[in-house]
C-alpha cells in the first residue's frame, strides 16, 4: 500500500513541474521570435465542468484550442462510460 504523505508530495511535485514547463515554453516561445519580424501567437482553454472557455489572439490559436478542448471532453465522457462512472 502506498503512504498517503508520498502521494501527496508526488501531487505537489507534479504541480510544481507543470508551472515549470509553463514558464519555459513561455520563455522558449518568446525569445524565439523576438528578432526575426515573426509574430506570436498563443491562447488557452478553461474546462469548466464541461463547458470550454476558450481565449486567443488570433482567430486560428482559438479555433485550434476550442477543437481540442471538443476532443478532450468527448475521451473524458468515454473513459467515463467505459469504467461506468455516469
Amino acid at each position: 500500500m502506498v503512504d498517503s504523505s508520498l502521494l501527496a508530495w508526488l501531487g505537489f511535485i507534479l504541480i510544481l513541474l507543470g508551472f515549470l514547463v509553463f514558464f519555459a515554453a513561455i520563455f522558449l516561445l518568446f525569445s524565439s521570435s523576438r528578432g526575426d519580424g515573426q509574430k506570436a501567437s498563443g491562447g488557452g482553454a478553461i474546462i469548466v465542468g464541461p463547458i470550454p472557455i476558450v481565449f486567443g489572439t488570433d482567430k486560428r490559436a482559438v479555433k485550434t484550442l476550442l477543437i481540442l478542448s471538443i476532443i478532450l471532453m468527448v475521451i473524458v465522457l468515454v473513459v467515463n462510460i467505459l469504467l461506468g462512472y455516469l
